[in-house]
């Protein structure tokens, strides 16, 4: 990057403008002439534009999703071809290139790590390892994870299961371990969601969230993760949007924006030097308070963000920044990218190839993650007395909201008998989706059977996904068992089969 670049080409630097995968030609052709004529500093890749942050819940189109890596690859070559300076590559990838692109490596969610028995931190970490490893054979070089918020509200719409848990320690230690896990693959990485998302209940795509706190009770819990890691050297904290008024002499302004939050308490107190990235500038938290084009982004620089991502006007916010930033203030910024793009080897960029992963060893790591979340979290199994049950045939099941008998059901291989002739009832619910929005994607109907069956029979509940989902089945005491699964992989299904049969 040559020291001779203008005021305004290194502002262009401070960029990472949104590249969706699946688009139309018009709109790729749009985001080249972008990175021609404005110079960007990066890019920050997702799904598509139904996808993308500002509406992740509203999926209602068809598109067709073929062959995603090999288009993100090929937009990739396409776009640092029309860069003159390298350009950084960024994804939100919290459980890996999976949360973004299909057929591609899934790691499980924080939460599931989170609830994970032994020799935690060194497993976290090697997911961290293994993920980063993905990102940079696929072309990416920062991923904008890890979350390091602490979830302690049952109704946050928007955290749940990207968090690591509910204790402040263990998540400031895990999240710490992710982060390093992807920093020794030689990616970037991020905690997130300064100064903690975890206890809110507005989703900040759509809303401003409120966090209405001491900074005393903010210090134990929400603060001590990311104080935990800038005490360990991490290099890039991403602020979300959300308003602290006691951190803001009272104001409803959301934290990304915030000079009192980013400059004087991130930078200030805590002691932080790294590089500050926002959170999706396009988010309805923050943008619906901006009609003007590119005042937004002044606001996230005078702030004291260095990195602004997802932004939806980036030629007027260069030219705001321009016009209100100083020759010092902009230079200091562009230092910090610089170092970065350095240290990531962007600038060494060549062109790549469609990656082949290593599916027998990634299947290994799922198996060996497994055996350390999959639980009995209430009540217990009596392994032999299942075995005697299916000798007599009087052992029942029945799963909810697959499309086709699972991997589990296939080897547990019980009989479709009558509820009436059996007297336990084996019941594996596969949750439908991670995030709350319609009570995880499951029908009421089907949710009121399982409670039926749980009132008249003997039951045991195997719960496949994420169990911030459990109390919608309320009386779980009426289980003779639960065993917690956390996620539906085939690798979780198995470990959870030998809960039955060791």
């Amino acid at each position: 990057m040559k020291p001779s670049l203008s005021k305004s080409q290194k502002v262009a630097q401070f960029f990472l403008p949104a590249a969706f995968v699946h688009d139309s030609e018009d709109n790729y052709k749009a985001l080249e002439n972008l990175i021609r004529e404005e110079g960007v500093g990066g890019l920050t890749f997702f799904h598509s534009r139904h996808s993308a942050a500002a509406n992740f819940e509203k999926r209602a189109e068809v598109l067709d999703v073929s062959g995603t890596l090999e288009k993100m690859i090929s937009l990739i070559n396409r776009y640092q071809a029309a860069s003159k300076i390298p350009l950084l590559i960024s994804i939100d990838g919290e459980y890996g290139l999976a949360m973004r692109i299909e057929k591609t490596p899934q790691y499980p969610f924080a939460i599931s790590l989170g609830a994970m028995q032994n020799d935690s931190e060194n497993l976290v970490e090697e997911v961290g390892y293994q993920m980063g490893l993905d990102m940079k054979k696929a072309g990416i070089h920062l991923n904008l994870a890890p979350c390091a918020d602490v979830n302690t509200n049952p109704n946050n719409p928007v955290i749940g299961y990207r968090s690591f848990g509910t204790d402040p320690e263990r998540v400031a230690k895990l999240a710490l371990a992710n982060y390093k896990g992807m920093k020794r693959a030689g990616i970037g990485a991020c905690l997130k969601h300064f100064p903690g998302h975890g206890d809110t209940e507005v989703d900040s795509h759509l809303g401003l969230p409120i966090l209405k706190k001491s900074k005393q009770e903010l210090q134990v819990e929400e603060l001590l993760p990311f104080q935990y890691g800038i005490d360990r050297g991490v290099q890039m904290i991403m602020v979300g949007h959300l308003a602290v008024p006691s951190l803001t002499g009272g104001k409803d302004i959301p934290a990304s924006i915030s000079k009192e939050i980013i400059t004087d308490l991130l930078k200030g107190e805590m002691g932080f030097e790294g590089l500050v990235i926002s959170d999706a500038l396009n988010m309805k938290a923050v943008a619906k308070h901006f009609p003007e084009p590119g005042q937004l982004e002044l606001e996230a620089f005078k702030a004291g963000n260095d990195l602004l991502c997802f932004s939806d006007h980036v030629k007027e916010g260069i030219e705001k920044i321009v016009e209100h930033g100083t020759e010092e203030e902009i230079g200091i910024v562009f230092e910090k990218i610089k170092t970065l793009k350095i240290g990531l080897g962007v600038l060494d960029f060549k062109p790549i190839e469609v990656p082949v992963f290593d599916w027998e060893s990634h299947s290994h790591l799922q198996s060996e993650l497994a055996k350390n979340y999959v639980s009995v979290i209430s009540g217990k199994i009596n392994p032999s007395q299942i075995q005697e049950l299916i000798k007599a045939e009087t052992l029942g099941y029945r799963e909810f909201f697959t499309t086709e008998k699972s991997h589990f059901a296939q080897q547990l291989d019980l009989p479709y008998t009558s509820l009436d002739q059996v007297e336990k009832v084996v019941l594996a619910v596969f949750v439908p989706s991670h995030k709350p929005l319609n009570q995880f994607g499951m029908d009421p109907k089907s949710i009121a059977e399982i409670k039926d069956m749980m009132d008249s029979k003997r039951c045991i509940l195997v719960h496949f996904g994420n169990p911030l989902a459990l109390p919608l089945f309320e009386n779980l005491e009426k289980c003779e068992a639960v065993i917690c699964c956390y996620q539906t992989f085939q690798e979780v299904q198995a470990e959870a089969l030998k809960i039955f049969f060791n």
